[in-house]
């Protein structure tokens, strides 16, 4: 989605983009947008990390959940789940706190660890803004996932900074342009909420076409 008086994109949506750029489309270009269980459980999950105070000290550590951030240069805002910013004295200086702060981004994902990068991507993404709004470095961040249980440390390559960048470029073009991908089906597509809304069985094909393929899998 995007923020008509700013130029910016959702920056969530480099995770959708990276999945399937159709259901980035359905999603961010037309609204679009169904629940199903998986999505209902993400979003609980996303809510307890957003439980309690907002803002919380221990020790060392202090705890910002559901921080608002942007970037200019990538024209992105969105949230970030949780930032922790661990005390260092090569960090940076806090309003209204003490001492000196590393940020340390943590986004959480329902499901388990992906061999592809869009989690990455989003989190990465998420770094970049706070690098651009604190003017500081930020090497490394963390991703949550709920049925492991288990982080998965994510460090900012080039390249994977080159990705979201890249990712970020096209999204904005498609979106200028309004155009929404054909689909492609796979086995992933059975379990996404839009899959009656984006019917990736019929994109770019003929009814009877997909009539004479469907009576072949049976």
């Amino acid at each position: 989605m995007i923020d008509s008086n700013y130029g910016c994109l959702a920056l969530s949506g480099i995770q959708h983009y990276l999945f399937c750029q159709r259901q980035w489309a359905l999603i961010h270009i037309e609204q679009q947008w169904q629940e199903n269980y998986l999505t209902a459980a993400g979003r609980v999950l996303h809510a307890r990390a957003h439980d309690g105070s907002c803002r919380e000290l221990r020790g060392d550590l202090l705890i910002v959940r559901a921080m608002q951030v942007g970037s200019f240069r990538l024209q992105i805002h969105g949230e970030c789940d949780v930032v922790e910013y661990h005390r260092d004295p090569q960090g940076i200086a806090l309003a209204h706190t003490e001492g000196k702060w590393l940020p340390y981004p943590v986004e959480y994902k329902r499901g388990q660890r992906k061999s592809s990068n869009c989690d990455r991507a989003q989190l990465c993404a998420q770094a970049i803004c706070l690098e651009e709004m604190h003017g500081c470095s930020i090497p490394e961040g963390a991703l949550y996932y709920g049925q492991e249980a288990h982080r998965e440390l994510v460090a900012f390559d080039h390249e994977l900074r080159q990705l979201v960048q890249d990712s970020y470029a096209a999204m904005h073009a498609l979106f200028i342009q309004g155009i929404n991908p054909l689909a492609k089906y796979s086995k992933s597509c059975d379990n996404c909420s839009l899959y009656e809304v984006c019917a990736p069985k019929l994109s770019g094909a003929s009814v009877s076409h997909y009539l004479q393929r469907d009576l072949e899998d049976k």
